[in-house]
């Protein structure tokens, strides 16, 4: 049963990388029709990812409630609609309101899947779902390159990923007896404890708040490169605004192509030195994209980011019932996926901000200061001993 699922949960994965990666593509030609300074992005950004704390807090109650595979079907859904309708924006204030219901839907399905995958899955298998993320953040921007240079332009971006996310959740849809068939079989219910724990209980687990302070930083650093790459490469690197939405593709490309690797590695290698690598090919990354150095290091850059990235945010989600227990992990999932949401959350604005004071070079100072920060709380999560489960 979880092997017919597994194509299904890579394809869910695509899509939720899908909308992850449009905005910051479409950003520099966007901001320039509805007159907003490059820092504008920020705000919006905010919002979208508040939209997307509040589903992921509240993703342990409404699994238990509607299962892995209702949430799933009605999160896609959402997620289209609000993409079609952000097609039809002509206002900057109308971005902002179709910002948070675009978060929502992204939240919850991101916890159910990975804790779904996490309890019934591989590290391998975690790996390679988040590389199918990779997939669909590296296609937005070649989307949104694509459109830019055609009559299209940005709207014409979003209605074809808003196109794609609804054939998905036809698909979604069509499968829902399976989820439900499989979800009798999910160590979350068989090992007695139902799901029940609750977020406050959660919280009382060692190390868990290490965790969710790692998972800000490094979803936070996530979250700067992939807004902000088009920008920083328009204006600091010499692209124009198509050439820009298209390179930034880069750094998904690089975090793609790291995690189909990384799915190998993962069937011998432990995952803690994964993600120590993954740090270290991070912090290079950084470095390169902010020497005064030509535009295609920067390139260079951006790929040594996407890499780095790759083994991270799988391995840690993988480790979750390990460090946590079973009957926490679920809660623990949706915790630190919040966290992280609220990493990604701040970090934009916080980025848009230093760029209004100072100038686009402040953007990969920002990145580099955040990995070496969540180096710091993952190696001090590494010392808390895992519970007797």
């Amino acid at each position: 049963m979880f092997s017919i699922l597994l194509p299904l949960v890579y394809l869910s994965f695509i899509s939720l990388g899908l909308p992850d990666s449009m905005l910051g593509a479409v950003w520099p030609a966007m901001s320039v029709q509805l007159g907003q300074h490059l820092s504008a992005l920020g705000l919006v950004s905010m919002l979208i990812t508040m939209g997307t704390v509040i589903s992921s807090l509240l993703s342990s109650r409404i699994i238990r409630s509607l299962g892995t595979g209702k949430v799933m079907v009605l999160s896609v859904f959402l997620t289209s609609l609000a993409l079609l309708l952000y097609s039809f924006a002509r206002s900057y204030a109308v971005l902002c309101l179709l910002a948070l219901p675009l978060g929502l839907g992204g939240g919850s399905v991101d916890a159910a899947l990975n804790g779904f995958v996490a309890r019934n899955y591989k590290a391998s298998h975690m790996n390679w779902l988040h590389c199918m993320w990779g997939v669909g953040a590296t296609l937005s921007p070649l989307i949104a390159g694509i459109s830019l240079r055609g009559a299209g332009s940005w709207p014409g971006a979003y209605r074809t990923v808003s196109l794609l996310q609804g054939v998905l959740f036809a698909v979604l849809f069509l499968s829902l007896p399976l989820w439900l068939k499989a979800e009798k079989k999910d160590p979350l219910r068989t090992s007695g404890s139902g799901g029940q724990v609750s977020n406050t209980r959660a919280l009382r687990t060692p190390g868990l708040k290490t965790a969710m302070a790692a998972f800000a930083c490094f979803v936070g650093f996530e979250a700067v490169t992939g807004v902000w790459a088009a920008s920083y490469l328009q204006g600091q690197k010499g692209f124009d605004a198509a050439a820009a939405a298209t390179f930034s593709s880069m750094y998904y490309f690089g975090t793609m192509l790291g995690r189909a690797v990384s799915g190998f590695i993962a069937i011998r290698a432990d995952s803690r030195k994964m993600i120590r690598f993954g740090i270290l090919l991070a912090l290079l990354g950084a470095l390169l994209l902010m020497l005064p150095l030509p535009g295609w290091v920067a390139l260079g850059g951006l790929v040594f980011l996407g890499l780095g990235n790759a083994p991270i945010y799988p391995a840690m989600i993988h480790l979750t019932p390990r460090r946590f227990g079973i009957a926490v992990s679920q809660a623990a999932i949706g915790l630190q996926m919040a966290a992280a949401y609220v990493g990604s959350t701040f970090m934009p604005p916080l980025t848009g901000l230093l760029v209004s004071l100072i100038s686009l070079k402040a953007m990969p100072w920002v990145v580099l200061s955040l990995i070496l920060a969540g180096l710091l709380f993952s190696r001090r999560i590494d010392r808390v001993p895992a519970p007797a489960d």
